[in-house]
């Protein structure tokens, strides 16, 4: 435990060797904002020293006062012991170089389609600049409503979730933004709630983990909302609803973009007659579908 280490590490320096080594030896999982043990305890040591996340090095043989270590030894016990993953240690979490709040209410945010956001989907929206009615399903934090205000400045916004605490977080990210007059939070079930509203945009990150996967979690992902990621036998039960309801909500020409991680086989095979399109982003070429108006 980090707390019997207190009286014998001095520096920052000692810390983050001390961190390193035992998130090595605890076999943690990285997944939330960082991939190895190094850079996840530099960023827990410097965040919790209320230092510069990206200034490691001028700070490396500073001495910690006493209640310093103490702080510091909780947040790193919490983290192994508890598997807790870091952006719930530090209620913060950053996409595309924006900073979100986020707590357990909430899945910790991480989206290939926020590259796609931020590039208006180009080139698949001819005119991005009449975008004028965007909706974000399953927005959990508000994270890509919020991407999405940023890259369509004449666009209205529906963010949609149907977890009212999800929706409480949503809001404090919103209003950290300034967005709440572009951006409504609505408490629906996917579309339900959504009846004559009609889109330019829709995207969606929604619930896409199949029963298997759910059952392998690492513990890290078993902190997040379980109704945030497991979606039914063949993780498409929410995918399904959006194929079979999306049309009625976009305009002529509109476009549908969703992100289902890697079940780009089983989609394929459930809806042979459609023909999705599949861009490259980081994840590969099987994680996200783009879909006209037309094409649903």
């Amino acid at each position: 435990m980090f707390k019997d280490a207190v009286g014998h590490l001095s520096t920052v320096r000692d810390w983050l060797r001390h961190a390193v080594t035992r998130f090595n030896e605890a076999g943690l999982f990285f997944g939330h904002g960082t991939d190895e043990a190094y850079d996840e305890a530099a960023y827990l040591i410097l965040h919790t020293l209320r230092l510069p996340i990206d200034r490691l090095e001028p700070f490396l043989d500073a001495r910690l006062l006493p209640e310093e270590a103490q702080r510091l030894a909780a947040v790193l016990d919490r983290r192994v012991a508890d598997r807790v993953p870091a952006p719930y240690l530090t209620h913060e979490a950053w996409l595309q170089g924006y900073r979100f709040y986020v707590d357990e209410r909430v899945i910790v945010p991480r989206s290939f389609l926020a590259p796609l956001i931020q590039e208006q989907f180009q080139p698949w929206l001819v005119e991005p600049e009449l975008v004028t009615r965007a909706l974000d399903l399953c927005t959990g934090s508000g994270c890509l409503a919020i991407l999405m205000a940023e890259a369509f400045p004449d666009a209205a916004i529906d963010a949609v979730d149907l977890s009212e605490d999800a929706l409480k977080v949503a809001q404090r990210n919103v209003d950290d933004y300034q967005l709440a007059d572009r951006i409504d939070l609505i408490h629906s079930d996917l579309f339900d709630k959504l009846h004559g509203r009609h889109y330019d945009l829709i995207v969606s990150n929604p619930p896409y983990v199949d029963a298997q996967a759910m059952a392998e979690l690492p513990a890290e992902y078993r902190r997040e909302p379980e109704m945030a990621l497991g979606s039914g036998h063949d993780g498409l039960d929410a995918v399904r609803v959006i194929l079979g309801r999306a049309a009625e909500h976009l305009n002529p020409g509109g476009l549908l973009a969703v992100e289902i991680g890697h079940n780009r086989a089983a989609l394929e095979a459930a809806f042979p007659d459609i023909e999705f399109f599949w861009p490259e982003v980081e994840g590969g070429e099987d994680t996200i579908f783009i879909l006209t108006r037309e094409q649903l």
